[in-house]
């Protein structure tokens, strides 16, 4: 089953269970889908461009988080939070420490990357990889990291 298919199927079941938070993230991540098409001029999305589109919501709900924090606002940061939940349900497990650096170094081995040059290519490889697994930001922190050593 496609990533779409189960989003649909947990459209309807959220609507049959009448689950409001659910309803309303999945509803969201529908509409950044079709927006996604549109914007591209294709006619459907592959199942990493779903991850992403998801990985980047989360990404946005988190970053709101701490800003509703910050503003005393508990009854909106508690709706993040719920919205972070169901989101989380359709990434894959988060990479480990270790995994992610054993990663890195083998896309430092497979583009041959040296430096603080080498960074680009090294996250050009690693980005369809790491995709919704991983936060882009600590990645390249990671590659620059080991890239100097």
């Amino acid at each position: 089953m496609s990533l779409i298919d189960r989003l649909n199927q947990d459209l309807k079941d959220a609507m049959r269970a009448r689950d409001p938070v659910r309803l309303n993230v999945i509803r969201g991540v529908k509409a950044a889908i079709i927006e996604a098409e549109t914007r591209r001029e294709r006619t459907s999305v592959d199942d990493s461009d779903v991850l992403g589109i998801i990985a980047r919501e989360v990404k946005e709900r988190r970053e709101v988080l701490g800003e509703f924090e910050r503003a005393g606002r508990d009854d909106l940061v508690q709706k993040a939070q719920q919205e972070i939940r169901v989101l989380s349900e359709y990434l894959p497990q988060p990479f480990s420490e270790e995994e992610l650096t054993d990663l890195i170094r083998q896309a430092i081995a497979e583009t041959g990357a040296s430096g603080a040059a080498g960074i680009g290519k090294v996250m050009g490889w690693l980005a369809p990889k790491i995709r919704g697994r991983a936060d882009g930001g600590a990645v390249s922190q990671r590659v620059k990291e080991l890239l100097s050593s």
